[in-house]
C-alpha cells in the first residue's frame, strides 16, 4: 500500500512527505538531541550543569554541540545573564515545545511495538 496523506497534509506527494520527514529528522538526530529535548519541555529552563547531571552519559563537548545544533534549528533558545559567574539557561522555543505532541506520539507508538520477528539487539551487544 503506498503514501495515503491524511488530514491537513493532503498536499504531500510521497516524495515530499519523505523530503519532510529527512529535514525533521535532520534536525532532531544524534545520539542525545531528544534526550535533552525530553529534560526541557513542559517549559523547564535548565543550566548547562543541570542537564549534564541529568544525563550522565554525556559529554561537556557533546552536551555544547547538540545545544548549539538546536538552538541554531530554533528548537532551543539560550538566556545568557549578565552576572559574575555568567549563568547560561536553556529553555524550548514555543516551537520547539510544540514538538512534544509528536514526541508523545512516537513513544506510544514504540511501545505499542508488536512482537519482533528477529530478537532486537540490546545495547551491550552491540
Amino acid at each position: 500500500m503506498g503514501y495515503i496523506p491524511l488530514g491537513k497534509h493532503d498536499h504531500h506527494t510521497p516524495a515530499s512527505a519523505a523530503s519532510g520527514i529527512e529535514d525533521a529528522i535532520q534536525m532532531l538526530e544524534g545520539r542525545w538531541k531528544l534526550v535533552i529535548l525530553f529534560h526541557l519541555f513542559g517549559g523547564k529552563k535548565q543550566r548547562f550543569s543541570d542537564l549534564e547531571r541529568a544525563i550522565p552519559g554525556i559529554s561537556q563537548k557533546m552536551l555544547t554541540q547538540q545545544l548549539r545544533q538546536l538552538e541554531q534549528d530554533g528548537i532551543v533558545a539560550r538566556i545568557v545573564h549578565a552576572q559574575v559567574p555568567p549563568k547560561v539557561e536553556y529553555h524550548l522555543t514555543d516551537w520547539g515545545q510544540s514538538l512534544c505532541p509528536a514526541l508523545d506520539e512516537l513513544l506510544t507508538w514504540a511501545e505499542n511495538r508488536p512482537t519482533p520477528k528477529r530478537q532486537r539487539r540490546s545495547p551491550r551487544n552491540q
